[in-house]
C-alpha cells in the first residue's frame, strides 16, 4: 500500500512515525546537555501549559508519574492560568513550533505571576521570548509536525520533573520505552510486516469506512485514548471518540441503544495494560460484554513494556501507526492539515484581547 504525497505536503508522516522511537534516548541528550538551573524548590504545584500534541506531554507524564508525584500537576489548555498559579509554581510551557497562540498568552500569565518557568520548543517566539526573559529553554529539533514529536516533549517532562525532585530517576524507563516501541516497529508494524502479523495494520482494515469509539482506564490510559482520537482525526481524516472507564460505566453505556445503524457502524476500541487493577479488568469485560452485540466489532489493544511510560508509549505508537495505515485506506494525505491552517488563517485576521 503506497501514497503519493501532493506537491504542497512531501511531508514523510511515516518516516517520523518509524523514527519516534529515536526520540526517547535523543531527549535524554538534550536534556543532559541543556544545563538548567537547579529545580530543587518547594513547588506546591506543576503546571503544565500546551495545546494539541505539545499539551499531550503534559497529560503523559501525569500519567504515567501519577502514583509517584508528591505535588499536583495540572495540564492547561488554556489562553491564561488557573487562579492558584504563582511564584511557586513550576510551569512547563510547551509549544513546538514556539508560536501558537493559547501558549505564548499563557506564557506572558506565567510571567505576570512570576512562576518558575522552563520552557519546550523547537524554536520560535517561545523560544525568543524566553531568552529575552531569561527563562532556560529545551530546545527540541524543529521541522516536526507537532504531532510527530511527542517522544520528546513527554521525555524532556519527566526529566524536568525528576531533575525537581518530584520524582525519581527514570532514565532507564525512557530507555525502555525506546526498546519495547523500537521492537514494535521492527517485529509487529512497519510496512513490511504482513497484515497477518501486523496488529496495526488489521485494526486499519476494520476501522475503514466505520465511527471508532476508545475506551481505556482513566487512571493512566488516558492519554492514550487522547492520543488515538487525535492521530485518528489528523493523520486519518477520520472522526472518533473516546471515553474512560469507571466513567463511561455510569452515563454512555446508556447511549449503545441509538440510532442503531450508527452504532452497528461503530468499532469499539479498549486499550488496556496488564496493571490494571482487578475491578476495571472486570469493569472492561462486563463493558464488552453488554456491547458487543450492538456495535460492528470490539477489539482489544494491550500494551507492552514493565514500566508505565514504556506501556503508555507502545499504546500510542499502535495508534500512530493505526492512524497512517487507515490515512492510507481512506486515501488521505496523512500529512495535509487544510482545515486546521484555514482555522489559524481565520483567527490571525482577527484581533483579540484577553
Amino acid at each position: 500500500m503506497t501514497l503519493t504525497l501532493p506537491d504542497h505536503g512531501r511531508v514523510d508522516i511515516l518516516g517520523l512515525i518509524v523514527s519516534l522511537p529515536d526520540q526517547f534516548t535523543a531527549a535524554l541528550d538534550i536534556f543532559d546537555g541543556s544545563r538548567l538551573p537547579d529545580l530543587r524548590k518547594d513547588f506546591p504545584n506543576i503546571l503544565f501549559t500546551g495545546v494539541g500534541g505539545s499539551a499531550l506531554a503534559g497529560d503523559c507524564a501525569r500519567a504515567a508519574l501519577t502514583d509517584e508525584l508528591r505535588v499536583p500537576l495540572l495540564v492547561n489548555r488554556e489562553y491564561t492560568l488557573p487562579a492558584f498559579a504563582g511564584e511557586r509554581t513550576l510551569l512547563l510551557v510547551s509549544s513546538y513550533s514556539g508560536n501558537t497562540e493559547e501558549t505564548l498568552r499563557a506564557y506572558r500569565d506565567g510571567r505576570k505571576r512570576k512562576a518558575r518557568i522552563i520552557a519546550i520548543t523547537s524554536g520560535g517566539e517561545l523560544a525568543r521570548r524566553a531568552r529575552k526573559d531569561g527563562v532556560p529553554v529545551l530546545l527540541i529539533p524543529g521541522g516536526l509536525p507537532p504531532r510527530c514529536a511527542l517522544g520528546y516533549s513527554f521525555a524532556l517532562t519527566v526529566c524536568v520533573l525528576s531533575a525537581a525532585g518530584l520524582v525519581g530517576d527514570k532514565r532507564r524507563h525512557l530507555q525502555e520505552a525506546a526498546r519495547v516501541t523500537c521492537r514494535l516497529r521492527d517485529e509487529e508494524l512497519q510496512p513490511g510486516v504482513s497484515p497477518e502479523k501486523n496488529e496495526a495494520k488489521r485494526i486499519a482494515g476494520l476501522l475503514a469506512g466505520k465511527l471508532c469509539a476508545i475506551y481505556g482506564w482513566s487512571k493512566y490510559l488516558d492519554c492514550a485514548v487522547i492520543r488515538w482520537r487525535s492521530q485518528i482525526g489528523e493523520n486519518a481524516k477520520a472522526f472518533a471518540t473516546s471515553n474512560l472507564l469507571p466513567e463511561m460505566d455510569h452515563n454512555e453505556i446508556m447511549g449503545f441503544r441509538h440510532p442503531r445503524p450508527v452504532l452497528k457502524n461503530t468499532v469499539a476500541i479498549f486499550l488496556t495494560d496488564k496493571e490494571e487493577p482487578q475491578r476495571i479488568r472486570q469493569r472492561t469485560v462486563l463493558t464488552r460484554s453488554i456491547i458487543q452485540e450492538r456495535v460492528h466489532r470490539v477489539i482489544e489493544v494491550r500494551s507492552r513494556g514493565e514500566s508505565r511510560i514504556a506501556k503508555i508509549a507502545s499504546l500510542m505508537y499502535i495508534g500512530d501507526f493505526v492512524s497512517y495505515y487507515l490515512a492510507l485506506r481512506n486515501g488521505d494525505d496523512p500529512a495535509e492539515i487544510s482545515e486546521i491552517d484555514a482555522l489559524k488563517k481565520g483567527l490571525a485576521r482577527r484581533k483579540y484581547s484577553w
